[in-house]
């Protein structure tokens, strides 16, 4: 059964809904709060909060601080070029969700997507409720409902190509979701199929190289792609990305460490940046554990 308590979806399902809860709750809320609005016992629930995001859920709320993002800018702001030349293109945040992607030619998108099936779904995630959609090479959209309500986000994307047949079929995204999410199985592939303007792909194409836990800017973007002039139309196309998370907008702040904009939400764009900077930092803890060891 999905809703037992025995089932690691349950436990997902679980974590995101506490995700939510910190995210509005702020670093105030103590364990015994939290534990108590998901019905669970303060010890098990920090087990499995801890065991799903890699921290305590005191770490995790630390951050989701009003200046993480300013942090974030300060430690690990990736300057692209450098990203690039450094190999990065295949490295880090490829490697991590074992993704690969192909662009589709600029006529698909200016037909609206006329002649392309979409099979589309609704998900758990660590960030609410999300709605995947992918053709048959690869997932090529992707929207959070947390904030916008799920109606919303389903106009949104149908919006999007419309012109395309779209088919109810979360069965046959499932593992490419799971891939996305890190709940997959070892090795699982999550797919991307970009479709979008040339310009649009290759702003999106820079944001797949920022490492996970790492930061950028607007203008580092447009220096990237070979058009420094053209920051707000780099703007223009991170706000347009159809595959949020997967093509990682969020890593996107302004100059001065603001967030700025999220299409889906700024609380959800902090939740995102937050879970992979405490994701990121455990696992160093643990990588400089065992080297000491």
């Amino acid at each position: 059964m999905l809703d037992h308590p025995d089932n690691p979806a349950y436990h997902y399902r679980v974590i995101g809904r506490a995700l939510k809860i910190i995210d509005e709750g702020g670093p105030q809320m103590s364990l015994d709060d939290l534990a108590g609005r998901m019905g669970m016992s303060p010890a098990h629930f920090q087990r499995v909060f801890s065991r799903w995001v890699g921290v305590s859920p005191k770490r995790y709320q630390q951050y989701l601080t009003l200046d993480l993002a300013k942090r974030l800018l300060l430690e690990r702001h990736t300057v692209l070029d450098t990203a690039l030349n450094a190999g990065l293109s295949g490295g880090g945040r490829l490697h991590d969700l074992f993704l690969r992607w192909e662009a589709m030619s600029p006529g698909h998108y200016a037909r609206g997507g006329a002649g392309l099936t979409i099979n589309w779904g609704w998900f758990e995630s660590p960030f609410g409720p999300a709605l995947a959609m992918g053709t048959d090479k690869g997932i090529c959209g992707m929207g959070f409902a947390a904030e916008t309500g799920a109606e919303a986000v389903m106009t949104d994307m149908l919006a999007r190509w419309p012109r395309a047949d779209f088919v109810e079929d979360p069965e046959r995204l499932r593992p490419w979701v799971a891939a996305a999410f890190g709940t997959g199985r070892p090795g699982a592939e999550a797919p991307l199929v970009l479709i979008g303007a040339p310009f649009q792909i290759k702003v999106w194409e820079a944001l797949l190289q920022i490492p996970s836990g790492h930061v950028t800017t607007y203008s580092d973007i447009a220096a990237a792609i070979g058009n420094p002039r053209a920051v707000r139309a780099v703007g223009t196309a991170v706000g347009r990305n159809p595959v949020s998370w997967l093509i990682p907008c969020h890593r996107a702040l302004r100059k001065s460490g603001a967030l700025g904009g999220y299409h889906w939400g700024l609380p959800v764009k902090r939740s995102m940046l937050a879970w992979e900077a405490a994701r990121d930092d455990a696992a160093a803890s643990r990588d400089r554990a065992i080297a000491q060891s």
